[in-house]
């Protein structure tokens, strides 16, 4: 039996495949262990934005340390950066035994020398992975060919591939290619055997989720009006807003299961920048939308970028002001990257570095005075909080709200007697700081103490 260890950087989408990847490698009888004991690594990688990049080649060389001095025999690359660039790799990485790109998984026991003739034996019930540099325990559970790395109450949902959308800054058409839907019952399938094996929230992604069964003749609405009848939470990332339809907003705002949430990656609010990003909106039409959604009661998250090539002081003022008028709940702030083989790369009045560094700055203090005024509207009252974790140096139990999503957004730090993971509670938020709630429990079960 060999040790796997797994590093899975970037997206939602590459954590899926990497549970794919580590369901084919236990099945064929390896086990998942911490890194320094792993005789296979493998780092799964992002290839986005250049810090994406960055990040991988500094985990595969930091991987490759462990073939000198730890019991690493064969360091195996996968995902978007060998998709993209796997030629340069090759030559530059001789470290590196194995190159597998975004659509290669399957391969991955050949690769790692590992037999398939142990696929279908029983396995382990515990596992570790080493992701973002930290070792995780998770419970190895056989859900539709995955293995997965999230709180075993929690999954994501992989419902299409590729992307259609074009946009001037993005590789991701030219690695993972044109937008797939998967079947609605191949999904609802999963997702009720993610529920069958303790699952409570999953959250579905995609590069596009809003655009999902176009391509089929379906539509995202018809997808959750089926998934519905699943005993789970429903948590929607990745909507665009050109996609977002009054159907859908509808459909989330009285459904029963699907959380009074959405994440909308609007990226700018000029109509200029927009359209130079190659974006199928406006900024009245952006603005509009997220008004209506606050009407319904959905928590928007968003992703803003600045420094596109264009913009201008005029344009960033534009989408400051803009930010402190309609008050997107969370946002993610980051500069934009040239990236060859995109439109934006040949576009003139490219920003300088600095400049998008000081924006970056600028606007990330401007959502962080949103998000703390969205946080003091929920003082002193009482909010569904599914528990998580604990926190010891706060002496407090964590978990997160049902407009919280995991890793991106805030947590509610709370006191409690006793707690299960990933059961809710009422908790009463008494704090909170510019991103995490504060607060007790005053559920009957849970005794919470002053």
């Amino acid at each position: 039996m060999k040790n796997v260890a797994v590093i899975s950087l970037g997206c939602d989408k590459n954590r899926v495949d990497t549970e794919h990847m580590l369901y084919r490698l236990v099945r064929g009888g390896c086990a998942v262990s911490d890194i320094a004991d792993a005789q296979i690594i493998i780092v799964n990688t992002c290839a986005f934005i250049e810090s994406a990049r960055e990040e991988s080649i500094d985990n595969i060389l930091q991987c490759a340390e462990f073939k000198k001095s730890g019991k690493c025999e064969k360091l195996i690359v996968t995902g978007c950066l060998p998709q993209k660039h796997r030629d340069e790799l090759v030559s530059a990485l001789p470290e590196v035994d194995a190159f597998l790109g975004a659509f290669e998984y399957d391969k991955i026991l050949d690769v790692a020398g590992v037999s398939d003739a142990a696929e279908h034996a029983e396995t382990a019930a515990t596992a570790v992975l080493q992701a973002d540099g930290a070792c995780a325990e998770f419970a190895a559970a056989e859900n539709c060919g995955r293995l997965l790395t999230t709180f075993p109450h929690v999954a994501y949902l992989k419902i299409a591939e590729g992307c259609n959308n074009k946009c001037t800054f993005c590789t991701i058409p030219s690695i993972r290619g044109a937008y797939r839907s998967r079947p609605i019952a191949d999904i609802k399938r999963e997702a009720e055997k993610l529920v069958a094996d303790g699952v409570q929230e999953i959250i579905l992604v995609a590069q596009d989720v809003s655009r999902y069964g176009r391509d089929q003749g379906s539509s995202l609405a018809e997808l959750l009006t089926e998934l519905e009848s699943v005993d789970a939470v429903l948590r929607l990332m990745y909507c665009y807003p050109e996609e977002v339809s009054d159907e859908l907003i509808d459909k989330i705002a009285a459904s029963r299961n699907i959380a009074k949430y959405i994440d909308i990656p609007i990226q700018h609010c000029s109509d200029k920048i927009l359209k130079l990003m190659n974006r199928r909106t406006t900024g009245a039409a952006i603005e509009k939308l997220i008004n209506k959604l606050h009407k319904r009661g959905i928590t928007v998250r968003t992703t803003l970028m600045v420094g596109f090539p264009g913009e201008t002081q005029k344009e960033f003022d534009e989408l400051c002001a803009f930010v402190k008028r309609v008050k997107p709940d969370y946002a993610g702030v980051f500069a934009y990257s040239k990236e060859d083989g995109t439109a934006a790369a040949h576009l003139p009045n490219q920003v300088k570095k600095s400049d998008k560094i000081k924006r970056v700055n600028a606007l990330g203090r401007i959502c962080t005075c949103v998000t703390r005024e969205f946080n003091n509207s929920f003082i002193g009252k009482t909010v569904k909080v599914r528990y998580e974790d604990v926190d010891f140096d706060k002496n407090l139990f964590v978990g997160r709200a049902l407009f919280q999503a995991p890793d991106v957004d805030g947590v509610v730090y709370f006191k409690a007697d006793r707690v299960d993971v990933g059961k809710l509670y009422d908790i009463t938020v008494t704090k909170c700081d510019n991103y995490d709630l504060y607060g007790k429990c005053v559920s009957a079960d849970c005794s919470a103490e002053d």
